[in-house]
């Protein structure tokens, strides 16, 4: 076992996977010399030269264009997206063509190709760079849609993702690149369609991703000092979701919190609560409890973002009213 930290767990996965297959290539804004605004692609330039790891213009709709063209010919493009929210310019070309070919072509074409880069709210980035994407892209057909939350979940998601035959939005949190974990120091692999029961309960279940999953983390610490046991679940797999384990786990507690860094309306939440509404609703001893941002532009001050989205605290006054509830 290695200690980690999470921008490099990305960093090996990427390295490992362009060793392996010399048909995978990195494009994007600065990921060549620079070694991406989040050092994600760090000296790859000067191991696999120029034409793999591609410096672009600042044209996001062409770049992402162009690699849905490599991915049809069977080349395996890593787009790096500065900023998630820049990825908004391509939106015509990850939804129209990257989601829609391989149907549209009548499976002539396959579309193996991966977009990932940092979203989120940060620490006073402005409302432009504090996006949460993974709502904009929910209703595509076609798209996987993974939201990594660890080092070790981030590296072995990234190289399944790369490997996958279909376009994927890759989504890491821009809080989360100093992490630290002890990986694996053999290869490794994880399922892009599977959730990660985080700890074990039998209060209520806590459905979370990305960053919102240490957000319980600490929720979950002043919880156990108070005699509650949780069971907290992180989706991992926003597209398509894994009812499977989120199933087992709503028959063992009969009692659901999805908290989410998404805004409130028609976030990731309001999907999975619908879904567990239309598949689970008699398993539940109380309405499912939503926990999620405002939804507002993320202001600039520091006092006010924090306002805007949800903390440890409210996690643990949102389980303490749920656990109360009787039928």
């Amino acid at each position: 076992m290695a200690e980690t930290l999470f921008f490099n767990a990305l960093r090996e996965a990427i390295d490992e996977e362009m060793a392996r297959d010399s048909s995978v290539f990195v494009l994007g804004e600065d990921v060549g010399h620079y070694g991406g605004s989040y050092k994600v692609t760090k000296d790859l330039y000067q191991k696999y030269g120029e034409l793999r790891i591609l410096d672009t213009p600042i044209a996001e709709n062409s770049f992402t264009g162009m690699a849905v063209g490599a991915a049809m010919t069977g080349l395996r493009p890593i787009i790096e997206g500065m900023n998630m929210g820049f990825l908004l310019l391509a939106f015509n070309q990850i939804s129209n063509n990257a989601g829609m070919l391989r149907y549209t072509s009548g499976g002539n074409f396959k579309i193996p190709m991966v977009i990932r880069g940092p979203g989120g709210v940060g620490r006073q980035l402005g409302a432009e760079h504090s996006q949460r994407l993974e709502t904009y892209f929910q209703a595509v057909p076609g798209l996987k849609i993974v939201a990594c939350s660890t080092p070790r979940n981030a590296k072995g998601l990234l190289k399944s993702a790369i490997r996958d035959d279909n376009p994927v939005l890759f989504f890491e949190h821009v809080l989360l690149y100093n992490l630290k974990e002890d990986l694996p120091e053999e290869e490794y692999l994880l399922p892009l369609d599977k959730a990660e029961i985080v700890r074990e309960g039998k209060d209520v279940t806590i459905i979370t991703y990305s960053r919102m999953r240490h957000h319980v983390l600490q929720a979950v610490k002043t919880l156990e000092k108070q005699g509650y046991d949780p069971e907290v679940l992180d989706l991992i797999s926003l597209k398509p979701l894994d009812f499977d384990t989120i199933g087992a786990s709503i028959r063992k507690t009969h009692k659901v919190i999805v908290v989410e860094e998404s805004m409130r309306t028609a976030g990731i939440g309001a999907e999975v609560i619908a879904s567990i509404n239309d598949r689970l609703f008699d398993e539940l001893d109380a309405p499912v409890l939503r926990l999620s941002s405002q939804d507002i532009p993320t202001p600039y001050n520091g006092n006010l973002e924090r306002l805007t989205i949800i903390q440890p605290e409210q996690i643990v006054e949102a389980v303490e009213k749920m656990v109360a509830l009787r039928v």
